[in-house]
């Protein structure tokens, strides 16, 4: 079988599935009409956001010229004020900042060292918000324990100690509760600090910083990252029965909040410009790398996904509204502002997607909506078989869409990636541009464009048959 013919038959029994969905109002324009009418204009869109590496391109700019964007920080304001002004010479019909105070933490300096039974220097990140230690540091006896559960059962030898955590990764879902309240749990039986084996697969001896959680009424105490590698050997030290004792030394500490900004661009819609569209990320990062997945590469996708549409005169029924989020990684600023601001026009935006994985190649998306929007963005779904992103997932979102998507039970989608080697990276040092193929970013520039562009362009709004308007 030709793939002529393999994708017409796949083209078909995508049809069908769809078409089984919906009622009979919508017959006037099947399923199929509705997907071959953009066969032709996403074919354009994947040719072009394949056919370079401009999207890679334009993240080494960001990454290399303002290195990390922690919120807070004068790097952060610089690159948001870079954006607004590429955008506008992009050609963006309307490009703006909305101003969002967001917390300022400060890491200073920090060290750890194991001073018994030898002295060896520890690779360590403070995690992202804790308190400092005393001027002096801080040594302590080292508790090692393997869950909160042994935490529980050794509570009797916790007080004045340091704690570690060494918990092996079992997916970054399930194991970050140990970075986010790791420190209060062990606080509660009266430990003095806490080190975390970073929340991430072994990295080359990388610690992974990121964002704790202090519960109100425990006493604050400070917490840093370690990688992989030392928490194990730290663990065979205490098996052969040694007893070992820890230096930890952090400046960390918090200032009065910041002024920042959410980045938005329009490219407005030609019948519809009321109804949005919302393709986004969030443009703060960690202070350590250069935020290059995480998520400069997710911005740097969606700003492309809409430039591309301009690039192609391709300008859909509905205005797709780009937004570069600030304060993701520590506090949730610019979601909760967006959700506030808009409060009024939520129930006139169509989708919200966010790219917050990283920017390997897309095997499809997830999708959190009604039955006839899943029948619809599948079959959208389809026309990117060229680069492999026909896949359509049980759920998606993210964190700075989820406060408006709660608000106004909005449709919500973000890319499917291998989030594998995106891990290894997270919140490190090693989160450079270097690490991200440039012909992958492109896949991902084009499933994020023509998914964007067919749901701002449908008949109809997403969800609603076709046919009924």
């Amino acid at each position: 079988m030709n793939r002529r013919a393999r994708g017409l038959l796949q083209l078909l029994a995508i049809v069908g599935l769809v078409g089984a969905g919906w009622d009979v109002a919508a017959q006037s324009a099947t399923p199929t009409t509705f997907v071959d009418a953009y066969r032709d204009p996403v074919a354009r869109i994947l040719a072009a956001a394949t056919a370079d590496h401009a999207a890679w391109r334009r993240l080494a700019t960001l990454t290399d010229t303002f290195g990390h964007r922690l919120s807070g920080s004068q790097a952060l304001e610089d690159a948001i004020s870079w954006s607004v002004a590429e955008m506008r010479k992009d050609g963006f019909d309307a490009v703006w900042t909305d101003p969002v105070k967001v917390p300022k933490w400060v890491r200073g300096r920090e060290s750890l060292a194991l001073v018994t039974p030898r002295r060896i220097d520890i690779p360590m990140l403070g995690l992202g918000m804790s308190v400092g230690t005393p001027a002096e540091g801080l040594e302590a006896d080292l508790l090692i324990v393997s869950s909160f559960a042994d935490l529980e059962r050794r509570s009797g030898e916790v007080r004045g100690r340091i704690v570690l955590f060494n918990v092996p990764y079992r997916g970054y879902g399930q194991t970050v509760t140990y970075r986010t309240n790791g420190a209060s749990q062990a606080a509660q039986h009266g430990a003095v600090g806490v080190l975390v084996r970073s929340i991430g697969p072994e990295g080359l001896r990388t610690p992974h910083t990121g964002m704790l959680s202090y519960r109100p009424g425990v006493v604050r105490i400070p917490a840093a990252a370690i990688p992989v590698e030392d928490a194990e050997r730290l663990a065979r030290l205490a098996e052969s029965g040694q007893t070992l004792r820890v230096r930890l030394s952090m400046e960390a500490r918090h200032e009065a909040d910041a002024d920042s900004a959410n980045v938005i661009a329009e490219l407005r819609g030609r019948e519809r410009p009321d109804e949005i569209v919302v393709v986004s990320c969030h443009f703060d990062s960690w202070d350590v790398g250069t935020g290059a997945s995480d998520d400069g590469g997710g911005c740097i996708a969606a700003w492309e996904a809409a430039r591309l549409l301009k690039q192609l005169d391709l300008r859909p029924r509905r205005t797709v509204r780009v937004v570069l989020y600030t304060n993701e990684e520590n506090g949730l600023r610019g979601g909760l502002d967006y959700r506030t601001r808009y409060a009024n026009a939520l129930d006139r935006h169509v989708l919200m997607i966010e790219s917050d994985l990283g920017v390997a190649a897309p095997s499809g998306f997830g999708f959190s909506g009604n039955d006839a929007a899943r029948s619809q963005v599948t079959a959208i779904a389809s026309l990117l078989a060229p680069i492999g992103a026909t896949h359509i997932g049980p759920s998606g979102g993210g964190a700075d869409i989820g406060p408006s998507v709660a608000a106004a039970r909005i449709p919500a989608m973000s890319p499917e990636v291998d989030s594998t080697k995106y891990f290894v990276i997270h919140h490190t040092q090693a989160d450079t541009v270097d690490r991200i193929d440039p012909g992958d970013m492109a896949r991902h520039v084009a499933a994020l464009s023509a998914m964007t562009y067919v749901v701002a362009d449908m008949p109809t709004r997403l969800g609603e048959a076709v046919g009924t308007r």
